[in-house]
């Protein structure tokens, strides 16, 4: 389980290999993993990339929280959060609008923060505001 005692932030994001926008937020989260802690909270992040191009990323990188490949967007799919604009055929098919989910130890989402527009992410304290909040 990836669940901390009170939860997960879980960040949904287009790629580690070739989304710079992706790749500067994976970079800023390596922050948030202990703050993340002393509030009960895991982080992890999902995307479509394969494990193997993850686990390049992550150990460019030193990642500090888990990586997770959703390389069939069925996750994706399933929060709903697949963007449109990408048809099949399309390299960027299947990657998910950029949203960042607070997910309680129930497995119940708490807090959205998404957006339509892919050069736009929370910054860190968004996510730690969005935890704190009641």
């Amino acid at each position: 389980s990836i669940a901390g005692k009170k939860g997960t932030v879980l960040i949904f994001f287009r790629s580690a290999s070739w989304c710079p926008y992706c790749q500067a937020q994976l970079k800023d989260v390596r922050a948030l993993p202990a703050e993340l802690a002393k509030r009960g909270y895991t982080l992890a992040a999902i995307s479509y990339d394969s494990h193997e191009k993850l686990a390049d990323f992550a150990g460019r990188q030193s990642v500090n929280y888990t990586l997770l490949s959703d390389k069939d967007s069925k996750m994706i799919d399933a929060f709903g959060l697949r963007d449109p604009a990408y048809a099949k055929g399309n390299f960027a098919y299947g990657v998910p609008r950029s949203t960042v989910l607070v997910i309680d130890a129930k497995g119940v989402v708490r807090r959205k923060l998404s957006t339509d527009d892919y050069k736009v992410r929370p910054n860190n304290a968004a996510i730690l505001a969005a935890v704190d909040a009641r």
